[in-house]
């Protein structure tokens, strides 16, 4: 079929739509147009799209079809694994049967994955020595892992994919750990013994003759950040899940250091070197570890002598184990020494080049110029303290190294923060001068009539000593007049235990807490009794989809912003006011807006579902910013009434 002759997107949809049972839906036509236009000139577009309005299909058709002009792959980056099963296992499946008379060919696709959920060939055959069995002091812990690995073995010789997920049950960190390699670990495909049936290199090169190629955000990042090429050649990425993009880039440019960090470069290091210069290195591990464990948590805002001499003795030790290395070519007559050596390099680059990084964090000579912020978490456990290090914004990194080349596609339900698309183009990079244009199709559901956004404007404001008995009252009464069926979201997994714990005690129905269980397997117990509550706090806020009856009450206890002391959001915030700009607005408050507007989103996840959205904090309908969040939400009817609330939610559940 000549590619002039292809089918327009408006009616690869339709076909589509038909052939899978749907029904057309306005928002997602409006979408797909939107989506072929984008591709077409080349420009950014961000697309608001709620829920119910098939907004995968509106970028995958589209997205096939340009695959099928450019011969070439489109990249779609997700956030969660849920939706990339989704993706992979239902809806391009489905999509492909649907258009594959229509098109040249039938559409291919595949998933790619980071190198560590792939079994290494060679570091199982091998066997490299490990670095973290000296981590496991309790012999139950160590007889555990002994088991894993041996179910490992086995698993390794039968899989196709060596893909980690379809390890079922699944594995320790630890065990996968004496099975996998970073990218950065890997010897590459040319130099490796098990280059030519590496798991990770033939999902690459499945991925290079797909049409759509499905992965994450992080690896994503990976792929435009790091010097060498992960995914395959691309011109066009569709990012779903957008709302969660920069905190997932900002994940993966995040650098750490603790005593075991560099204590794991000393020990791979001693191995291949003359002992002294990793004895050396070992002793500055030890040095850091005794300083941080003596310093107060926190953000690091000036840098005290101590920590910059030890910091400086840490990079100069591991920049001597580098030199010691010499040539970082590998050794074809000996794969094990080569594996060794890779992993040593490996580590001790990391560890030189964080320790530099965190010194130059504080070469400013202001708070504008600072580029990053340096906090240490406090220990806990066999965790010790750790030293991390993170860029104010990655707007810039985003800017040059994702937007810069390509056209990108961002789509999510939540992302016109307060009415626009402002808050979060700034967050990607993206000014007003750029090649970008902001779409909100809407959603086909009726929020005014199905939905009700109430304000206990008439409790007290929250305060940080736990649930005021006011606040346990109002739930209570929310939950009895609902007849169960609420999911409670709470700032913090202290407060959605202290409610649990106070509603049982007063309350006949049944009530779950997150943590009681595996997360997914309390979801499917809240679902399938219509009595059951459900209270937890963050995954919940953005990862529970309970359509129909089981539903019909969400209760926030306060606005989620983020704690005072987050190191990093509070460094952000005050660079932000630094630089003239308003830091609580930028920072603060579209962290919140964000949060509210997924938790509010949990409510209708069909068209025949009806409830009560409750937010107990008053300040949502008192404070100066109320408004900006107030925007940011679905259109529900609103009303500050408790009266009108618990009459509405008998009714629904009479």
């Amino acid at each position: 079929m000549p590619k002039s002759d292809l089918p327009t997107v408006e009616e690869l949809l339709t076909i589509a739509v038909r052939e899978l049972g749907g029904a057309e839906r306005p928002g997602q036509v409006t979408m797909a147009a939107a989506v072929q236009k984008s591709l077409d000139k080349g420009d950014h577009l961000a697309v608001q799209a709620g829920t119910g309005t098939g907004k995968s299909l509106a970028y995958l058709v589209p997205a096939i079809r340009h695959a099928a002009i450019s011969d070439s792959a489109v990249v779609v980056s997700t956030a969660t694994i849920a939706l990339q099963r989704q993706l992979v296992d239902r809806d391009l499946p489905r999509l492909a049967d649907a258009l594959e008379k229509e098109l040249p060919h039938r559409p291919e696709f595949a998933i790619l994955k980071g190198r560590r959920n792939y079994l290494c060939r060679y570091k199982s055959t091998v066997g490299m020595p490990e670095d973290e069995q000296d981590q496991l002091f309790d012999p139950r812990e160590v007889s555990a892992t002994g088991r894993m690995v041996q179910r490992i073995q086995e698993w390794a010789e039968e899989t196709e994919t060596g893909d980690r997920d379809e390890l079922v049950p699944g594995v320790s960190e630890i065990a996968w750990r004496q099975f996998s390699v970073s990218a950065r670990e890997c010897l590459g495909a040319q130099r490796c013994p098990s280059g030519s049936e590496c798991f990770a290199e033939l999902a690459r090169e499945r991925a290079g003759m797909s049409d759509v190629v499905v992965t994450n955000h992080a690896l994503l990042a990976i792929d435009a950040m790091e010097d060498f090429q992960v995914l395959p050649e691309h011109q066009v990425v569709v990012v779903d899940e957008a709302h969660e993009l920069v905190d997932r880039v900002t994940s993966v440019v995040t650098d750490e250091l603790s005593e075991s960090t560099v204590g794991l470069a000393a020990r791979r290091a001693g191995r291949l070197i003359e002992q002294g210069l990793a004895d050396r290195l070992q002793e500055a591990a030890e040095d850091l570890g005794s300083l941080l464990a003596a310093a107060p948590a926190g953000r690091v805002d000036d840098l005290p002598q101590s920590l910059g001499l030890t910091l400086a003795l840490v990079r100069d030790a591991a920049f001597a184990c580098i030199t010691a290395l010499g040539s970082r070519t590998a050794d074809k007559d000996d794969p094990e020494g080569a594996g060794a050596k890779k992993a040593a390099f490996t580590a001790l680059d990391e560890v030189h080049d964080t320790a530099q990084r965190m010194l130059d964090a504080f070469g400013g000579d202001s708070e504008v110029d600072r580029a990053e912020v340096v906090w240490l978490e406090e220990g806990s456990g066999r965790v010790p303290p750790t030293l991390r290090v993170a860029p104010l914004s990655v707007g810039g990194m985003l800017r040059d190294k994702l937007f810069g080349d390509r056209t990108v596609v961002l789509t999510s339900a939540t992302l016109a923060l307060g009415g626009t698309f402002d808050g979060m183009a700034a967050q990607w990079g993206l000014g007003k001068n750029d090649d970008w244009s902001g779409l909100d199709v809407g959603s086909p559901f009726d929020h005014g009539r199905s939905g009700i956004l109430y304000v206990a404007k008439h409790l007290p404001q929250p305060g940080r000593d736990g649930l005021p008995e006011a606040y346990i009252q109002e739930m209570v009464e929310l939950v009895e007049a609902a007849g169960g069926r609420t999911l409670g979201l709470f700032s913090s997994m202290r407060a959605a235990k202290a409610a649990t714990e106070a509603l049982r005690d007063r309350l006949s129905v049944p009530l779950l807490c997150q943590g009681d269980d595996s997360t997914s397997l309390l979801v499917k117990q809240f679902a399938a009794d219509p009595e059951t509550c459900l209270f937890g706090t963050l995954s919940l806020w953005q990862g529970v989809d309970v359509p129909g009856p089981s539903l019909t009450c969400v209760i926030i206890d306060r606005i989620p912003f983020p704690r005072p002391d987050d190191p990093l959001t509070s460094a952000r915030q005050r660079h932000v006011a630094a630089k003239g700009g308003n830091g609580f607005m930028s920072v603060a408050a579209t962290h919140a807006a964000l949060l509210l507007a997924q938790g509010a989103g949990r409510l209708l996840r069909s068209m025949d579902d009806r409830g009560v959205i409750a937010v107990l904090d008053p300040r949502l309908a008192t404070a100066r910013y109320s408004g900006f969040l107030l925007n940011s939400l679905p259109p529900y009817w609103r009303t500050t009434d408790p009266a009108v609330v618990r009459a509405a939610l008998k009714r629904l559940t009479s």
